[in-house]
């Protein structure tokens, strides 16, 4: 064989045995090719916690949907209309999924006002449940802000957290990464 020809089947050698080298080492030489950074801004819960069997309205509120909660253990003020806004934009911002994802305002012993929910809050589902709201928190480190988002499955689990201070935005992008690959709901 002259050197071109040469050439040429190590060439094809190496395009057909290349990729298995490359396996093998991955796989028994641990060599790790996964990118180091994250892509989401909330944060993954893991291990997933599962909710709906000790609070079985969840189900109810849910409708078979992913539930994206807020949480606000206070009289409603500014603050948590804010975050009631929020809530309302991400939904909004889902486009044609919107309708996969259901809002829960889980409040405290202090009933939000009924008319400014009916205004400007239509569809949003609320509850009165304090030990919720402490299964709720009790996943996270104590250094966590008192409020912020949760996003549950349809089928009751505990997902992800999203700080208060995180845009729509960027809430939206998380979901709808979770709903393109989610086969429920």
């Amino acid at each position: 064989m002259r050197g071109p020809a040469r050439l040429q089947l190590l060439l094809i050698a190496v395009l057909f045995l290349g990729p298995l080298i490359l396996a093998a080492l991955m796989y028994y030489g641990g060599l790790d090719l996964r990118p180091s950074g994250r892509s989401n801004h909330g944060v993954l819960l893991e291990p997933v916690r599962q909710l709906s069997d000790r609070y079985p309205e969840l189900r109810e509120l849910s409708g078979g949907q992913w539930l994206l909660v807020y949480s606000n253990a206070d009289a409603c003020n500014n603050d948590c209309r804010d975050a009631l806004y929020t809530l309302r934009q991400s939904r909004l911002m889902l486009g044609n999924d919107m309708n996969r994802l259901t809002r829960l305002f889980l409040h405290g012993d202090t009933p939000p006002d009924k008319v400014f929910l009916d205004e400007q809050h239509q569809g949003l589902r609320t509850l009165n449940n304090g030990s919720l709201a402490k299964d709720l928190w009790s996943v996270l480190p104590p250094d966590v802000p008192s409020t912020g988002f949760f996003l549950l499955d349809p089928l009751g689990n505990l997902v992800m957290y999203f700080r208060p201070d995180l845009s729509p935005r960027e809430m939206v992008d998380d979901i709808q990464h979770l709903l393109k690959l989610s086969r429920i709901g």
